[in-house]
């Protein structure tokens, strides 16, 4: 395995925890992940889930940051249309001029949450803040100064401060094909959502990124990455069982349930599972990297000759701060080669 290793962290709130024990774990993680060698520590945007505590990536990143020394750290990601790009830029700006070049700013078109939490976050419900997302990328790469000033005045009468000359590295997130076009035509990185999207999609999304690039002032070749669901335990058994506790919470999810706290794995094991609530967790973790060490480090390679990625995101899972710190350093030798 060559491809450079990273992680991504939602923050989980597992059941009995709180938001200040949840945010702690997050920040042992990415030090853990610094020590191994990594290569860089993101954190999501969700609003209005009683199961993640990563609402506010900008001032999370900023608390990551100081708390690591070598390893990049940013976001994967910020959901634009929920924010001005002036503000985005403004706040990682502010990162880059507090962090130095260890900033990423992934960028996602989604809302990450639902639409009552959206209209209450942008105080407006419609949907052409969602579907306006390319010009708002137009917007913040002026407002950082990577392109010229546009016409409205983003990046001239308008400036962002911090921001302007402070540009972290920009990266478009997705999970669908029309996100990876929008990186290819911008000619910007590129990371896929493997992770909960996966499935046929995998497929076919960085061929047509690869297609759709073209060289800009930010990239002259294609530059992308596969976020997966990792999990290493003594062996396949137990990963599966260190696993559970999320793949319930995305179960619920999916048949329209209310997410709640993450289950210990003892509640989970506890649920009353049907045949086909099993089936689709199976079938799930088959398409992840959940195992042994072995097991482990073979999805991912297979992985990277599936979808010819440069870089590998692993989303490590488990209820426990234990389970996740076991992941990330049965992998280290495998992140500090590459």
């Amino acid at each position: 395995m060559s491809a450079p290793l990273s992680i991504l962290d939602l923050a989980p709130i597992v059941s009995g925890g709180d938001h200040a024990s949840a945010l702690a774990e997050t920040i042992a993680v990415a030090q853990a992940a610094d020590a191994a060698g990594y290569s860089r520590f993101w954190v999501a945007e969700h609003h209005g889930m009683p199961s993640i505590a990563s609402s506010a990536p900008a001032v999370l990143i900023g608390a990551i940051a100081a708390a690591t020394e070598r390893i990049r750290v940013g976001s994967g990601g910020v959901m634009l249309p929920n924010h001005s790009s002036l503000v985005i830029a403004e706040q990682f700006g502010t990162l880059v001029a507090l962090h130095g070049d260890r900033i990423d700013l992934g960028l996602g078109r989604a809302a990450g949450t639902d639409p009552t939490v959206s209209a209450a976050i942008r105080r407006n419900v419609g949907a052409e803040t969602v579907d306006d997302f390319p010009n708002q990328v137009i917007e913040l790469l002026a407002y950082f100064g990577t392109i010229p000033p546009l016409e409205s005045g983003q990046g001239g009468r308008i400036v962002a401060i911090p921001g302007m000359g402070d540009s972290p590295e920009l990266w478009l997130l997705g999970s669908s094909d029309f996100s990876a076009r929008l990186a290819g035509m911008m000619g910007l990185p590129f990371a896929f959502a493997h992770h909960f999207a996966g499935g046929e999609m995998t497929d076919v999304v960085f061929d047509l990124y690869r297609k759709a690039f073209t060289p800009s002032v930010v990239l002259r070749e294609p530059r992308s990455a596969v976020a997966v669901a990792t999990v290493v335990g003594d062996d396949d058994a137990d990963a599966r069982r260190r696993a559970l506790p999320q793949a319930l919470v995305q179960l619920r999810m999916r048949t329209g349930r209310l997410p709640a706290r993450i289950p210990t794995i003892e509640e989970a094991e506890q649920h009353p599972w049907t045949a086909a609530e099993t089936e689709w967790v199976d079938a799930r973790l088959a398409q992840q990297a959940v195992g042994s060490e072995a097991t482990v480090r073979a999805a991912l390679d297979a992985l990277i000759a599936r979808t010819g990625a440069d870089e590998i995101v692993l989303a490590v899972q488990g209820s426990r701060l234990s389970d996740r710190l076991d992941t990330v350093r049965a992998l280290a030798p495998a992140a500090a080669r590459a």
